[in-house]
């Protein structure tokens, strides 16, 4: 809607361009996002889009962290909740996996993984994320084998939290590129099964 999420003086948020862009990917697929057509979708300018972000890439990183943003809230507010490890376990990998082929947040993902090389900001950025998840599933199974729910030692902790993230990685990017006729459901069986051979008594 024109007119919407712009500031006083006119022009459109960094969070309205944001969240334009992933409705976008959701609708359309990444390759059709260009700077030219997300422009048009909010009745603005690339060079407005540009002023912001400075390129597409940068563009999707920032979308990237945005989407992060609201996950990690979702992230913190189950481990907070007054129920089981186990079953704070299950959310985790519900919360962790796309909710099907045209998952945005994990489309955006994937194209930033092939699009890095080596060192540098996006390589930072993507290991900073990934830290936020791998910081608090360490936490979840620190917590479930101090109640007895796990039965992880605490030297293993990292190292089995860093798999069964691989893991996730892995069937994430086959459900968002349906490969092998992964679905959500059945990646979500794998994860599931798989969580309980790591950690689960």
């Amino acid at each position: 809607m024109a007119g919407a999420g712009r500031r006083r003086d006119g022009r459109i948020t960094p969070e309205r361009i944001l969240e334009a862009a992933m409705a976008a990917i959701a609708e359309d697929g990444l390759a059709t996002l260009t700077m030219a057509a997300l422009a048009d979708r909010l009745d603005t300018s690339g060079g407005h889009l540009l002023y912001y972000f400075g390129s597409k890439d940068r563009l999707l990183l920032e979308a990237l962290r945005w989407s992060e943003a609201a996950l990690t809230e979702e992230r913190r507010a189950l481990l907070a909740r007054r129920t089981t490890a186990d079953r704070k376990l299950d959310q985790f990998l519900e919360l962790y996996l796309p909710r099907g082929p045209r998952d945005p947040r994990w489309t955006v993902w994937i194209e930033l993984w092939a699009r890095t090389t080596g060192e540098g900001p996006l390589r930072a950025a993507q290991e900073e994320l990934d830290l936020g998840w791998q910081s608090d599933l360490e936490v979840l199974l620190a917590k479930g084998a101090a109640q007895g729910r796990f039965t992880v030692p605490e030297a293993e902790i990292p190292e089995r939290a860093d798999t069964l993230l691989a893991l996730l990685d892995g069937l994430s990017t086959r459900v968002v590129l349906s490969q092998h006729g992964t679905d959500r459901a059945g990646a979500l069986r794998t994860a599931r099964a798989a969580a309980r051979r790591l950690v689960v008594a």
